[in-house]
């Protein structure tokens, strides 16, 4: 069954109106018929089946027949700190990221970031990576969407507010069984192509930010939050059970 996300209230026993994008997909692209059923989800928890009850030339309608509380949210936050990269890699990371169980994304600028998004540039990527997480969010179940945040630089985001529990990925730094103690609400940071400095990493430290190191190779930036979010899910439900 088809899922999309639509901002709009939901409530079981009402007809609602699509927007204009899942009219689009759902209607003009999947060519959907009266009578079909789709899941709806709009970001606030749960899901909701629908049945489509009404089809015009520019708009439709829907009956919200039942709600599943179910969220499939993982046992732990992760506000990941991802140093901007250039082309699909960005969506790819945000995307996987996203089916892994992230809570929100800062994106970051650092010495080595191949990004400088400018002003007017700003909205249009942030929007893009936006959608990248909610198509994600529609393809893997997941019922609360991960927020993107606009760009701050590394320092910018050491003086804010962090969870107590900090990770960079760095490697060749010989620590690797960081996770012993670590709350469920964290910050995980991850740098650009090329890696973040000595320096970088040192001022890490002094907002301390732990090393984590994954073994003996180097991930690329767009795997990185791949690897780290999979550990992070296998010790965390691993704790659950």
């Amino acid at each position: 069954m088809n899922r999309f996300y639509i901002e709009t209230e939901l409530n079981t026993g009402h007809t609602i109106e699509l927007t204009e994008s899942v009219f689009h997909h759902w209607v003009r692209v999947l060519r959907a018929k009266e009578q079909e059923q789709a899941i709806f989800f709009n970001g606030k928890g749960g899901e909701y089946r629908v049945t489509l009850t009404e089809i015009n030339k520019k708009n439709a309608c829907v009956s919200v027949d039942h709600f599943n509380p179910m969220d499939r949210t993982p046992p732990f936050q992760v506000l990941l700190g991802q140093v901007m990269s250039k082309g699909d890699r960005m969506d790819y990371a945000i995307q996987k990221a996203t089916e892994l169980g992230v809570s929100t994304i800062q994106l970051l600028t650092s010495e080595r970031c191949e990004m400088r998004l400018k002003y007017e540039r700003d909205q249009k990527k942030i929007e893009h990576w936006q959608s990248v997480a909610i198509a994600a969010c529609e393809q893997c179940g997941m019922n609360r969407i991960p927020e993107i945040l606009a760009p701050i630089s590394l320092n910018d985001w050491f003086a804010s507010e962090l969870p107590a529990s900090r990770f960079v990925l760095a490697p060749d730094k010989n620590q690797e069984n960081v996770l012993q103690d670590s709350d469920e609400h964290l910050a995980l940071l991850i740098g650009p192509e090329g890696g973040l400095s000595e320096a970088e990493i040192q001022t890490a430290n002094a907002n301390d930010f732990q090393n984590w190191c994954i073994g003996e190779r180097v991930l690329r930036t767009e795997t990185a939050p791949v690897v780290a979010l999979s550990i992070l899910n296998y010790h965390f439900l691993s704790k659950a059970d």
